[in-house]
């Protein structure tokens, strides 16, 4: 009797210590797991990698991975480097204008901007949060919830889903600022902001109901905003992910510029999503499989990686520069060579 007893205990431990152990493991990134999304691993566990930021230690792991081939094309409204100049030039007559920048089958990203002294309708979005960058102007932000704040440049906004807000140019310039959604989203106007029926838009009738799902909130490390120059660029604030929720990752990547990398460094490719950089800071050299030279970005631009390209970023010049990945995954898996190492 007493042996049986014995008995049932071991295997009552050992059932314990299985089941803690696989609670950890779940619980534990899994091994080889890549970076966040826009994130550069490290030349060695822990180490940094010169002008792409710091990874995490993870031992390689190799594997079948399927590059997109073709890879994708970019179909207007996309390029692959939108150089603010041009954007501003095309638009130097007009106070208040929106030119679409990035469009694919996650997000969608547009450039605004507001005629001082104008301000937008009070809207909200249905089932997604909303990321700006404000990069010309003072943007008065009266987000529902929120104390109303002015943003200038540098400042990044975070909206979640179904809080309303209205945007004021409230300087002596116009407001300016690169905006970014999920792909298709589509505008609810509050009853308060428009009473009358808002002109219906291409596929969609506005109807007049009762809204219900709750006002989405803002959480861990999703606040309303930072502003980048003032916390960041001349504070002390680590330069990180701005925004990471579901479908949604902004991502800010900040170093010392480094001499511009070999053609041999390909970098890396994603299996099934596209994405693109705002250069908040500095200058950025990138490298994109199809675009015949490698070129430096500045401060202000947009240059998106097509879905499926080899593509790499490095910081650039004589200063520290500061790129903002976005892209739909916060742990989106990233593609390198064989023989990388694991880096660009």
């Amino acid at each position: 009797m007493q042996t049986l007893k014995s008995l049932m205990f071991v295997v009552a431990a050992t059932a314990v210590g299985l089941t803690a152990t696989t609670t950890l493991a779940q619980n534990s990134a899994p091994a080889g797991s890549a970076p966040a999304a826009g994130a550069a691993p490290g030349a060695a566990p822990g180490a940094p990698v010169p002008g792409r930021g710091r990874g995490a230690p993870r031992p390689l792991e190799f594997g079948w991975s399927p590059k997109k081939n073709p890879y994708d094309e970019y179909v207007a409204p996309n390029k692959a480097w939108w150089k603010l100049s041009d954007v501003l030039a095309a638009h130097s007559k007009t106070g208040t204008w929106q030119q679409p920048v990035v469009r694919n089958k996650d997000l969608e990203a547009d450039w605004h901007q507001l005629a001082a002294g104008e301000k937008t309708t009070l809207v909200e979005w249905p089932d997604n949060r909303i990321g700006m960058i404000v990069w010309q102007g003072q943007l008065r932000v009266s987000i529902k919830g929120q104390e109303p704040f002015v943003a200038t440049k540098g400042f990044e906004i975070n909206i979640p889903l179904r809080l309303s807000y209205t945007l004021e140019s409230v300087g002596p310039e116009p407001a300016l600022w690169l905006e970014v959604h999920q792909a298709g989203d589509v505008p609810v106007y509050p009853i308060e902001g428009s009473p009358e029926k808002p002109k219906d838009i291409k596929g969609y009738t506005y109807t007049k109901v009762v809204l219900s799902g709750g006002d989405g909130v803002y959480d861990g490390n999703n606040k309303p905003y930072l502003d980048y120059y003032k916390d960041v660029v001349n504070g002390t604030t680590r330069a990180t992910a701005f925004i990471a929720s579901d479908h949604f990752f902004m991502n800010n990547i900040r170093g010392k510029g480094v001499p511009m990398p070999p053609a041999t460094d390909l970098g890396h490719f994603h299996v099934d999503f596209t994405e693109f950089w705002f250069v908040m800071e500095g200058q950025i050299s990138y490298q994109i499989e199809g675009i015949k030279e490698p070129f430096v970005a500045n401060a202000g631009d947009i240059v998106t990686a097509a879905m499926g390209r080899w593509h790499r970023a490095a910081f650039a010049g004589d200063q520290v520069d500061t790129r903002v990945a976005i892209n739909p995954f916060p742990t989106g898996l990233h593609d390198y060579p064989e023989n990388s190492g694991g880096r660009q």
